[in-house]
Parts: structure tokens; sequence; C-alpha cells
């Protein structure tokens, strides 16, 4: 089952209204079983926590990682054209090829994981607007956009891991992170693909730039996304919803993919309940957008791919968690007393 598209940003706002809450049912069933097995009380640390909220958002306990997935989507943007990126534009699309052909980093973190993983390249050889001059997409390409992440969401999937790929979207998530939560461009902004001196300075005036021409739209989050995010960025907010929806917990990668979520936070409170934040990116942007949302990582390992690949590495301590939590003899089971037995 996938979700039906969207035809409006009305219909967005209305599927905000009614997104699904925890399963209550689910997380008391794992509060219960938890403290029975063989071990100190709180001894997995965070594991524990983890296999819960697998429960309270698959809406059933035990918990399952039978079919983890990831999905990256790519996009391509036309503030490229600002000296943005170390790498030009065409480097998306070829790496989409690298993607299909199974020679990327993504290909390797998944195999080794046994997570299944897509790519959707949307449009590529229709880059967005420079964001410094105009809105990126019409309400009309936001919308195709967002619903190509809406109907990558599969109710079959246990977890779904959400990553990017596209030349210049991190001068985008830095443009949309500063826009939504305010601070000096300079505090968002980061090297991306090795952007240092000069070339970092321009990045961060470009940041500065779209903010201050897309102030208009400051009260309305969706919008902003719209103005100041790509269609990558489109879709993996869309996908977000879709997976609340449809009981998919989802593990968020790095900047860019935590900065496309971020919209639906300040629509709802607790919309990004069913999300959680694979690693943190040595992308600077990405510690100050965690804060604001509240997140904590899961992994620090210095990372800034994109690609998904901190989400994915992320599913194997999930995995981890799920042994644990459902494989695990309990005391009564193994014959083992519990503390305070005497």
């Amino acid at each position: 089952m996938t979700m039906s598209a969207v035809t409006s940003l009305a219909d967005i706002h209305i599927l905000m209204a009614t997104l699904p809450g925890p399963d209550r049912e689910a997380g008391g069933a794992a509060d219960l079983r938890e403290p029975q097995l063989t071990k100190p009380p709180g001894s997995l640390g965070r594991l524990e926590g983890l296999a819960r909220w697998l429960s309270v958002w698959q809406g059933r306990h035990p918990p399952t990682m039978e079919r983890p997935s990831a999905r990256l989507f790519a996009g391509n943007h036309g503030v490229v054209r600002q000296g943005v990126s170390a790498f030009p534009a065409a480097v998306t699309a070829q790496m989409v090829d690298n993607f299909q052909a199974g020679g990327a980093a993504i290909n390797q973190l998944c195999r080794a994981i046994a997570v299944a993983f897509s790519a959707d390249a949307i449009e590529l050889d229709r880059p967005t607007e420079d964001i410094t001059e105009a809105a990126a997409m019409s309400e009309a390409e936001f919308l195709a956009a967002f619903n190509r992440g809406l109907g990558a969401v599969d109710r079959t999937m246990d977890v779904l891991a959400l990553g990017e790929m596209g030349i210049g979207n991190t001068t985008a998530a830095a443009a949309l992170a500063c826009a939504l939560f305010g601070g000096d461009a300079a505090a968002w902004t980061g090297p991306g693909t090795g952007l240092d001196g000069p070339d970092l300075a321009r990045k961060t005036h470009v940041v500065q730039t779209a903010v201050r021409f897309h102030q208009v739209a400051s009260g309305d989050p969706l919008d902003l996304l719209r103005r100041l995010g790509g269609r990558e960025l489109a879709a993996i907010a869309g996908a977000v919803v879709a997976a609340r929806h449809l009981r998919v917990p989802v593990v968020l990668d790095g900047f860019i993919c935590t900065a496309a979520a971020a919209p639906l936070a300040l629509l709802r409170d607790g919309a990004l309940d069913h999300c959680i934040a694979g690693h943190v990116s040595a992308e600077p942007g990405h510690h100050r957008l965690l804060a604001a949302l509240g997140k904590d990582p899961i992994l620090n390992l210095g990372m800034r791919l994109g690609e998904a690949s901190g989400a994915v590495l992320a599913l194997a301590v999930l995995r981890a968690a799920v042994a644990c939590h459902t494989g695990m003899a309990t005391f009564a089971t193994a014959g083992v007393s519990p503390a305070g037995s005497g």
C-alpha cells in the first residue's frame, strides 16, 4: 500500500493534521518485556529505547527489521551557477548512474547491512531556479516532487532510511534552515563538497542573499521549502509524511535530509517523532539543526557524504536493538535470578 498523490498545498496540510500518533499498546508491550531480559536494567543503553521506538511507530510488538529500505532522491539546483560547489551539476546524473551500477558508497553499505536500495532521479535535466533570484519551484513543480516521495514509501517496509544526491543542495539546505530557524547565514553554511576560503565566503553570501530574497514567505514552512529547497528535498518531505501515515519509522541522513524534513516539524508539534537522526554529519549546520529539532543522532563518524550513508549505517544499530529485544531470554525462561531476588 502506498499513499495517494496530493493536488494542492491544502492537501498536504490535511495530511499533516491527520498524522497518526504513537501506538501506546505496542510501547507498553515493549516496556513490559525489557525489564524481564537477562541483563541489568538499562545496561544496553540507547538500544533499549530504540527497540521501543520501533515498536511504537511500527504499531506492533515485537518490532521487526526484516525489510529495511533506503530511498535516495536526486535533483539539480539552479543556484550552482553562483559557484557554490566544487563540482559541476553534471555530477548529479553521473552519480545516479553510479548508484544504478552499484558502484557508490551507499551501494556497498546497503549490501553489507542487507538493506534494499533505490535511487529516484527527479527531472535532472530541469534544475530548480536560482534561489537568489526566484522561487526554486512553482507550486506545481513542488507538488510533483512531493508526490514522488509520497509514492516511494510502502507499508511493507520495516524502517526507511532517507538520503539525497544533488550538486548545490547544501546551499539550498543552509538557506532553508536559516530561513526556518534564524541566525546568521555563516552559522548554517559549511564546505559541502569541499569549499573553503573565498569559495566558502561566496557560498555564505549566496545563502544570505537567498534568505533575504524570500523573507516574504517566512511565516509558511511549506512555502519556504518550495522557494528555497529542491526537488529531492521536497520528495524527502513527502516520504516523511507518507511514512508516518503508513507506520514506517524513518531514519534521517545528514544535513540536507534533515533540512528537508524540518518544515514539517514547524507545521505540527511531534510531526517528526517517527524520525530519528541516523548520524550527525561534519557539515556544521547539521549540529545546529539537530539541536533545533531536539534530535539526538545515533552515530557521529565525521561523515558528510550524503546518499543516505549515515542513515543506513544506523540501521545496523537498529538491527542490533531488535535482535536483543526479541532474541534475548527472560530471567524466567533462562532460569537466571533477577536483581533483588536474594
